[in-house]
């Protein structure tokens, strides 16, 4: 953990400081996680991720909040909306935090590529006014684009034909939409999207998990996806959209009642037609530019190497990204687990891996 031995000062950059703790965090529930690839049990490895995360960002030097979490939504262990992480010392900056200890436990389950460990932070005033949305329904649709996508005029939008969006985009990046390739969740709720994809002649990268990467990687260089359509979770739709920023992106979003019996408690909140139709952008899924994204691989995925172990070392690879700078940075770690420790929220002390 990175010590502070004074209050943080007023305007200093927060997600600079933080985020190499936020690295250390997401390889610990990454590096904890690995005893379950490929063991068949979700439920043991997503407790074993939130575990270590959990247990983690209690040491970070910051007042956060969990501004958009699965716990409550999906009855997962963790993290929970409105739990408090960091040490909550005096001083220490205020954060909204969107965690996914897992994002892919059946490719974890599985043994599978595409999981990996993430977290999203903003710096905020009070835990009053998050910088994260807290987007009530389970799932959002979704379309997201990278950065020679966003610039200059025109946009994708939803409810127009899927070839207009896909012949916008394809002018954009000067290619053919026979030459487009688009990622789709693979879930039955997606046969006419992939039907309407298919006949344009573009095509779809299938994902059976990992919808923060599959949402990020548009804005990725050399990612080979040129767009992201369909409908997945709310929470990877507002962490996506801290790392969509942080790359120059766009990601457009809007909510998705799974049935009439959510679409019914919506309303009873308050939350009509009108704002169920609200297409959320990533300005208003993620407020301002202090905004870090960190993710560590566990399997292997689209942006990142899985944990491996070659002996009594383990190797991880991160990535850490800034909205103010824009900068990317990429983090290989190699772990002697004769010495290695971290701190779990079940247990007091450092625990051996």
């Amino acid at each position: 953990m990175i010590e502070h031995s004074e209050p943080f000062a007023e305007g200093l950059e927060t997600e600079r400081l933080i985020g190499l703790d936020l690295v250390r965090a997401c390889e610990a529930a990454a590096l904890n996680t690995f005893k379950w690839i490929g063991k068949g049990d979700k439920p043991a490895a997503d407790a074993a991720a939130t575990d270590a995360i959990r247990g983690m960002l209690k040491l970070v030097d910051m007042c956060g909040t969990c501004t958009i979490g699965e716990g409550i939504k999906d009855k997962a262990p963790g993290i929970f909306v409105g739990e408090r992480l960091g040490t909550w010392r005096p001083g220490s900056p205020q954060v909204s935090i969107a965690v996914d200890p897992i994002d892919g436990t059946t490719p974890t389950s599985k043994g599978l590529p595409g999981a990996l460990s993430v977290i999203a932070a903003a710096r905020t005033e009070s835990p009053e006014q998050p910088a994260l949305a807290a987007v009530p329904t389970y799932y959002m649709e979704k379309i997201a684009v990278g950065p020679k996508v966003k610039e200059g005029t025109g946009t994708v939008r939803f409810d127009v034909p899927i070839e207009q969006n896909l012949e916008l985009v394809a002018l954009k990046l000067g290619k053919r939409v026979r030459d487009l390739m688009v990622c789709v969740l693979d879930r039955p709720r997606h046969a006419d999207l992939i039907a309407a994809i298919r006949a344009t002649g573009a095509g779809i990268r299938m994902i059976s998990d990992g919808d923060i990467a599959g949402a990020i990687a548009p804005s990725l260089r050399d990612s080979g996806v040129d767009v992201y359509m369909g409908i997945g979770g709310s929470a990877e739709a507002v962490t996506a959209a801290v790392a969509i920023k942080c790359l120059g992106g766009e990601i457009l979003a809007r909510m998705w009642p799974r049935d009439d019996a959510e679409r019914q408690a919506l309303r009873e909140q308050g939350y009509g037609e009108k704002e169920l139709r609200r297409v959320y952008t990533s300005d208003d899924l993620a407020h301002g530019e202090r905004l870090v994204f960190v993710a560590t691989g566990i399997t292997d995925n689209a942006m990142l190497r899985g944990v491996t172990v070659d002996g009594h070392i383990a190797t991880t690879h991160s990535v850490v990204m800034r909205a103010a700078s824009r900068t990317v940075r990429y983090i290989t770690a190699y772990h002697d687990l004769t010495r290695k420790t971290i701190r779990l929220s079940s247990v007091p002390g450092d625990k051996p891996l």
